[in-house]
């Protein structure tokens, strides 16, 4: 199914979002509605409202052959991982994201099993766009791989999901394209938050608050912790086994990190 031309709905639903995520209903469980899903959406980056020449980014995007662009990227990572063929949607992302904005210079992504979002803006370049579908399209690919259903994901599965993406990217186009979050901490203070941080609660399922707490370092935990400590440990694993990003998705989480002296 690949991308799918977002475009032309956007063209039409721009200032309805609501009516514009009926469309995916189809993708989700009959019991989810257009309402939920746009919910979901813009947790996670979508925008919310449409803005004053909000049809006019749409263009932009349009001219740029931003749908095109991922096609291929896709059509490559997917021949370059044996990865599936899964639905891609690309839609605006919410430009009033102040944290959006600072912190991943206004893109997002959304990953399922089955399907896979980008959120992005008109500030970001061609590189930024196949960055961010490199991280997101990794998941799907491990998700795909790894001999484990995402619903018993415990918070190591998720950190290493997140440091395998992130060394995608790394490989692909360089440190200056991985996220800010790559360099929060140096590797000394990541050893230390994976030793008594990440490990101790290694079991911790998605379903309790404390997964995404660590996982995003909210609270009083290290900003984006369990993020930064995957990019540490994969990045780690691969270069003592001079490994590729595509030698990796099937391996076992713990397997990636049996080799640290402290465990």
């Amino acid at each position: 199914m690949s991308v799918i031309r977002t475009d032309k709905w956007l063209l039409d639903f721009y200032d309805k979002p609501a009516e514009l995520c009926e469309k995916l209903t189809n993708h989700f469980d009959e019991n989810v509605s257009s309402t939920d899903i746009h919910q979901h959406m813009i947790i996670h980056g979508m925008y919310h409202q449409p803005v004053k020449n909000g049809d006019e980014l749409i263009k932009s995007l349009q001219k740029r052959n931003i749908w095109q662009v991922v096609q291929q990227e896709e059509k490559h990572l997917q021949k370059e991982w044996d990865g599936p063929n899964i639905p891609i949607f690309i839609f605006p992302a919410d430009s009033n994201n102040r944290r959006l904005k600072q912190e991943q210079n206004g893109k997002s992504g959304l990953t399922f099993s089955d399907k896979l979002f980008l959120f992005i803006s008109e500030d970001n370049t061609e590189r930024e766009i196949r960055a961010l579908f490199t991280h997101e399209y990794n998941h799907v690919c491990r998700l795909y791989k790894y001999n484990k259903k995402e619903t018993d994901y415990v918070l190591l599965d998720s950190v290493m999901l997140e440091g395998l993406a992130e060394n995608a990217v790394q490989e692909r186009l360089g440190s200056h394209y991985t996220a800010n979050w790559t360099s929060y901490y140096p590797d000394a203070k990541l050893k230390r938050i994976y030793l008594n941080l990440i490990w101790p609660n290694r079991n911790t399922p998605k379903s309790s608050p404390t997964h995404s707490q660590i996982l995003y370092g909210l609270g009083l935990y290290p900003k984006m912790a369990g993020y930064c400590t995957g990019y540490y440990l994969i990045k780690n694993y691969m270069a003592a086994h001079d490994l590729t990003s595509r030698d990796v998705l099937h391996i076992k989480s713990e397997e990636m990190i049996e080799k640290t002296d402290e465990t």
